[in-house]
């Protein structure tokens, strides 16, 4: 199942040091240009044939993109393939720089 998660949430949880696999599926140059520290990119344009090789099924999975769309995307394509922890960050790194990190430039 995935579950939609706020930025809010997602501080706590890296707060806490809990053990998750956060994931940035947003292309190339918008991570160069800003990323929540920690995160792995993984394009949603190569998730297909990098995902699962990369990505553990038994850690939850946290996944990021601009607004919350490719994200959604990303976690049904996880949830085809049996992940079970799946969590979608709803307005992405949009919402991390206005809410939690404004350091992180927005576009």
């Amino acid at each position: 199942m995935i579950k939609q998660v706020t930025v809010q949430e997602l501080k706590d949880v890296l707060d806490k040091k809990i053990s998750v696999q956060l994931v940035d599926c947003r292309e190339r140059d918008e991570h160069q240009y800003c990323h929540i520290e920690g995160a792995t990119l993984i394009p949603l344009s190569e998730f297909e044939t990098r995902a699962e090789q990369e990505l553990k099924a038994d850690v939850p999975v946290y996944i990021h993109c601009h607004h919350g769309g490719r994200s959604q995307r990303a976690c049904q394509f996880l949830e085809s393939k049996g992940f079970q922890e799946l969590n979608n960050i709803t307005g992405g790194i949009d919402h991390w720089s206005l809410h939690i990190d404004p350091k992180i430039p927005r576009y």
